[in-house]
């Protein structure tokens, strides 16, 4: 069944967010990340103001999780694997703060990764941008970058249309990065809910949704999501 026929009367909404739905779902995505994830950096919200592409809004911004480190491996068994990050394992409890974006890299060949989950205005669904770039700086090329990702992504790549991947100028920084391509996202992610009855009940579709949408996307570059995130009755346990 066409995916565009499927979605047609299931539910009013569309599937899209609103700039201010987006800072909200962003909010409770970074929280959760951080109580759930916490061998992992967080997730920092970055205000931007005065982006070009979209009317003025007072909580307008992106997340950002940078300078992740993946570690080069010949070994033949963690070729279909998720991409390892190592964090910071020496963290000082001296007089300096650790710096959460500053991992460990040991003295193997390391590529550096930062990715950015940015509001599309024309789309109106969130999209993920990432890029990579050697220890000196030198931005890695695609084919070096698919090198990183986990086996399963190509295949999810060639038969999902919202999760192609394109080079494209980042909105707000104005350099090219490589995306996740957004169309379909907003069908897919109706179907998603839909299909969900305790998001239905509780109403958090919206507090909800970059959750979920990650639990997807993430998997394309082999970040992935603890079970616990996408437990809505966790999220309103505390």
């Amino acid at each position: 069944m066409d995916l565009q026929v499927a979605v047609e009367d299931i539910i009013p909404w569309d599937g899209t967010l609103s700039v201010s739905d987006f800072s909200l779902s962003a909010r409770t995505f970074s929280e959760k990340w951080k109580r759930f994830n916490p061998s992992f950096p967080p997730w920092l919200w970055i205000p931007c103001p005065k982006h070009h592409l979209a009317s003025s809004h007072k909580e307008e911004g992106y997340l950002s999780l940078e300078n992740m480190c993946h570690i080069q491996s010949s070994e033949k068994e963690e070729i279909n694997s998720s991409l390892t990050w190592k964090e910071e394992s020496n963290i000082s409890h001296r007089e300096e703060p650790f710096d959460y974006a500053t991992l460990v890299c040991p003295e193997h060949e390391v590529n550096h990764y930062d990715f950015h989950i940015v509001y599309s205005p024309s789309y109106r669904v969130p999209v993920l941008y990432f890029r990579s770039y050697h220890s000196d700086g030198q931005l890695l090329p695609f084919n070096e970058i698919e090198k990183d990702l986990p086996g399963h992504s190509a295949k999810l790549r060639s038969e999902s249309k919202w999760t192609f991947i394109t080079h494209d100028e980042h909105p707000y920084l104005n350099r090219p990065w490589y995306k996740l391509h957004p169309c379909g996202t907003s069908d897919w992610m109706k179907l998603l809910f839909y299909g969900d009855s305790s998001l239905n009940k509780t109403g958090s579709v919206i507090e909800q949704y970059l959750v979920s949408w990650f639990s997807v996307i993430g998997q394309v570059v082999g970040l992935k999501l603890p079970l616990e995130m996408l437990d809505t009755v966790a999220s309103n346990d505390s």
